[in-house]
């Protein structure tokens, strides 16, 4: 009865505390019934800390107020599931006990059972739990407080946009040019500028020259020959004439009609446009000149510069988007035609040769372009989230998840990148699970075990 009514003076007293203080009552209700139960049986609850009643990351060794005079709230050891499953189970056999770490996790060993403020006892750590060293043990508890995530390492094929500039350039092997191998005057010539287009054997212009004209009536005197029997003068003549660089449709012309001329329709070698035009009427032309230039732009390049740390992702016939930065809204499929061998030294980029059908003949020599090219995806290889990987600068770190809250801290080597994924070239295995949320924690608390055993060692030494 003594009992009973000092625990309702007590409670009633907390009450009326936390209403004077704003708190209410329930708060302060709730921390003496707490402490009262512990205290009436201290055998079965024992306090662990107190803890900052809205929640905060704030905690303390002794009962406190908050700064508008809420009481902290205590934490018994049976609600904290977490440092219930920290303890180690009891030795079995002979097991070795390496040190004692600090109930509470804090960065405090010794070398002896020992007690903390709270009258806590030192968790033992024992030679087989430290494992090799780095692998950690996490209560469950606590790995659900810092949200730690796991995922199965599996083979995947990983892509790759290397995004660069370029510029639209004429096939070169798509080219001709019109030049005459003798001397000659340049007449008739037909209404073509730069830029028009011109199909294979359309006239270009009317040719005159003496030694051409030679040639021809020499071919027509040889036919004649030929045709009555005779013997001809000159079974050259027809070679003269290829030698000339005469198009083989006037050859043909003059078999047919058996007659010379002064002038020759001269023919477009092929189909294209103009892109160059160095002829006027009447003037006189040398042998050699170009006349004309005919570029095809129904197959064209596209000259992208990719920066040196992507050009070992880059190899012949991969696929390419070229998007002209003339039409946003229109992209074209082409293919890795050639890596250029030497570097820029000033933008330290390789140019990259990227072949492409050009429709409409939209994309023009001298355009712009962005180019998309997509390397990777040829064979699986083992991936993890680029989130499991922690880099010192110095290192490359992975969590492998060893199950019942063990943790292991690797070393990993890793390659291509893509699609959110980086590939693990040694380190971990296919089927290992790693940690891909708050690995950043574990892995600190492995780095403190380190030190903590680096440390028990150098004690005991």
């Amino acid at each position: 009865m003594l009992l009973a009514g000092a625990a309702i003076a007590a409670v009633l007293a907390c009450s009326i505390a936390g209403y004077r203080s704003g708190s209410g009552i329930g708060s302060g209700v709730r921390a003496i019934a707490a402490t009262t139960v512990a205290q009436s049986n201290p055998a079965q609850r024992t306090i662990l800390y107190w803890k900052e009643p809205d929640g905060k990351n704030d905690f303390s060794t002794e009962p406190k107020k908050t700064p508008d005079g809420r009481d902290y709230l205590p934490v018994y050891e049976d609600e904290e599931a977490g440092f219930k499953d920290e303890k180690p189970a009891k030795p079995q056999g002979d097991r070795k006990i390496l040190y004692y770490r600090n109930p509470m996790g804090l960065q405090d060993i010794s070398q002896a059972p020992k007690k903390d403020s709270m009258g806590m006892d030192y968790i033992p750590v024992y030679e087989g739990e430290a494992e090799d060293g780095s692998t950690v043990k996490i209560a469950p508890g606590k790995l659900q407080r810092t949200g730690v995530r796991s995922e199965s390492v599996s083979k995947r094929s990983l892509f790759t946009s290397i995004h660069a500039p370029g510029v639209i350039q004429a096939d070169e092997h798509r080219q001709a040019v019109v030049a005459l191998r003798f001397d000659a005057f340049l007449n008739e010539l037909e209404h073509i500028t730069t830029g028009s287009k011109v199909a294979k054997g359309e006239p270009l212009m009317r040719v005159y020259s003496s030694a051409l004209s030679a040639a021809a009536a020499q071919y027509v005197t040889d036919l004649g020959l030929r045709n009555t029997g005779g013997l001809p003068q000159n079974r050259g003549a027809r070679q003269r004439l290829e030698n000339l660089g005469v198009p083989d449709e006037i050859i043909k012309d003059i078999e047919r009609s058996r007659e010379g001329s002064l002038t020759v329709t001269w023919p477009a070698p092929r189909d294209g446009y103009i892109i160059e035009h160095n002829v006027v009427e009447g003037m006189q032309a040398k042998a050699g000149d170009v006349l004309f230039r005919i570029a095809d732009l129904s197959v064209i390049w596209v000259l992208a510069d990719v920066a040196e740390r992507d050009l070992g992702l880059i190899a012949l016939r991969q696929k390419v988007t070229v998007t002209p930065r003339g039409y946003p809204d229109r992209s074209f499929a082409g293919t890795v035609g050639l890596i250029y061998p030497v570097l820029n030294k000033e933008t330290r980029t390789a140019r990259v040769r990227i072949v492409l059908a050009n429709p409409d003949t939209i994309m023009r020599p001298n355009m712009y372009a962005d180019v998309v090219i997509e390397s990777g995806g040829d064979r699986p290889v083992i991936a993890v989230p680029d989130s499991a990987v922690i880099n010192s600068g110095k290192r490359q770190v992975a969590i492998v998840d060893k199950g019942e809250g063990r943790f292991e801290p690797r070393e990993v080597k890793t390659g291509m990148r893509g699609d959110g994924y980086v590939e693990v070239r040694e380190g971990i295995a296919e089927g290992d699970k790693v940690v891909v949320a708050a690995n950043f924690l574990i892995d600190a608390e492995s780095n403190l075990k380190a030190a903590l055993q680096g440390l028990a060692a150098g004690d005991v030494k």
